[in-house]
């Protein structure tokens, strides 16, 4: 019952006489044409190619920021022992990021909106001298939290520095506040 296939093929003449007539292949390929035209799709494509380059670049461009940021962090010491460290509240725990940031943009919402005039701006680069003194400690306690890791008595002289930070802002607010005043009042009463 088993027959050898090549022998049936050869045996076969109906297989050799059965041949595609001439320009088969031309009509079939021009009826494909006709029912599936070819699309323009080289603009689609090269949209898409740009498209996906432009995330391609931008994913790199992130990836690599991470790895720099995160290399930052990395303090490598004598032993060759790679260490990670902290900087700022935020990288203590997510909610100390967020006492930091709230407090950060306080401060700077309100030194945002201080206005002075040549009479008070005397009073104003003293509160600055202060906020600058301020400032240059939030610095040594954050080295100092990277030195001796998170202790709550680091944390909370950083955060205390916040605070105090702020409140002296808002004295500054206040000042300018009644120094613009007595100065619109003696005006009032020159006139």
């Amino acid at each position: 019952m088993a027959r050898d296939i090549r022998e049936l093929l050869k045996n076969d003449q109906k297989l050799i006489q059965d041949k595609m007539p001439r320009g088969h292949e031309a009509r079939f390929l021009k009826k494909l044409d006709e029912e599936l035209p070819e699309r323009s799709s080289k603009s689609g494509f090269t949209f898409l190619n740009i498209a996906a380059s432009i995330v391609l670049l931008i994913g790199l461009t992130l990836g690599a920021y991470k790895l720099v940021n995160l290399n930052q962090n990395v303090v490598i010491p004598e032993n060759n022992v790679a260490t990670v460290t902290t900087k700022t509240l935020g990288d203590v725990s997510p909610q100390l990021k967020k006492v930091e940031d709230y407090y950060m943009a306080s401060i700077n919402f309100e030194l945002s909106k201080m206005k002075y005039t040549p009479e008070s701006k005397e009073l104003f680069d003293g509160y600055l001298a202060k906020l600058e003194d301020l400032n240059k400690e939030y610095n040594r306690l954050a080295d100092e939290l990277i030195e001796s890791g998170p202790k709550e008595q680091t944390v909370n002289a950083l955060i205390d520095n916040l605070k105090f930070r702020l409140n002296l802002l808002y004295r500054l607010k206040d000042k300018l506040y009644e120094l613009n005043n007595s100065e619109n009042k003696y005006e009032e009463v020159q006139s």
